[in-house]
């Protein structure tokens, strides 16, 4: 009597394409608006009309705001996880990685689901960067991000034994802010007179945070500033 229950509840929760599609619908609308008022200046009715949908179906699939906030959150987040360990994996597989290796591993997926995947991606960046400069979203972000995270500064840690994992941790966060600062402000980039287009600006931002990193984790960074700040001549090459 007991399994048929369980069955039967099962399949009650089984959604229907059409469920589905509606889900999915609301998420993206939900990203858009989020990503455009944050969390304080999105309601759930603007949600509803961004979806063309009733206010009580958006309650039915996501919950209250907070909890569809973190679904919409957590729903790329998965997949971008997958695809970062999996280009992770193969790239091992192919022989030993350098860091200029590491960080196209992490953003390269990211940077071709923004360029081919659709405007709903450089919405994601956006709604990325408001759970990462508020702190409420902190245990969001340990279970959305901070996993695949680490696994990466494991491996730029295995490069720099000698280096404290803070110091890695923080260049780390550093890079990702680039990376979303090249999907956030491709206006800014076309207002300063630049090319905006990600494949345009795709390799300058990695070299531009390899090179960083690489300065800030071997210590050179540390000996050219105190160099500098004695008079003595920096050298360059």
């Amino acid at each position: 009597m007991s399994e048929r229950v369980t069955f039967e509840k099962q399949r009650q929760r089984a959604p229907s394409k059409r469920s589905l599609r509606s889900r999915s619908r609301i998420l993206d609308a939900a990203e858009r608006v989020f990503a455009d008022r944050g969390f304080d200046g999105a309601t759930v009715r603007d949600i509803a009309a961004a979806a063309d949908t009733q206010v009580g179906l958006v309650h039915h699939h996501g919950g209250g705001k907070a909890e569809l906030f973190a679904q919409t959150v957590q729903r790329r987040a998965d997949e971008l996880s997958d695809l970062r360990l999996r280009e992770l994996a193969a790239r091992k597989a192919a022989g030993p990685l350098d860091l200029e290796a590491l960080i196209e591993c992490f953003f390269g997926p990211y940077l071709d689901k923004a360029e081919n995947g659709g405007d709903q991606w450089l919405a994601y960046a956006r709604l990325v960067a408001h759970v990462s400069a508020d702190t409420r979203w902190r245990e969001l972000a340990a279970q959305c991000f901070d996993p695949t995270a680490q696994r990466f500064i494991d491996e730029i840690a295995r490069l720099y034994p000698q280096t404290p994992r803070s110091a890695i941790a923080s260049g780390f966060v550093y890079s990702v802010s680039a990376m979303l600062g090249l999907l956030t402000s491709a206006w800014r980039i076309r207002a300063l007179g630049a090319e905006d287009s990600l494949s345009g600006n795709r390799q300058s931002l990695i070299a531009f945070c390899v090179a960083g990193l690489d300065a800030c984790l071997s210590g050179r960074l540390a000996a050219n500033v105190s160099e500098t700040s004695t008079g003595q001549h920096v050298e360059t090459s």
